[in-house]
């Protein structure tokens, strides 16, 4: 079975799917260090909560 099929929770970042890590961080302009810390700061793998985590942290 193939873990990649079937439907997809897009609210979520899986910290151990690297393509969703590396989807997110493109998407974020972070590095991949950034997200799996946001993951780990926040305790949660809410793409809404990472989102603003990274934009709280990375803002200019």
């Amino acid at each position: 079975m193939n873990p990649k099929k079937g439907k997809k929770d897009r609210k979520q970042v899986s910290g151990s799917e690297n393509y969703e890590i590396q989807y997110f961080k493109e998407k974020m302009r972070v590095t991949s260090q950034a997200v799996v810390g946001a993951i780990k700061a926040t305790g949660s793998n809410d793409r809404k909560t990472l989102e603003d985590y990274l934009r709280k942290r990375h803002q200019k």
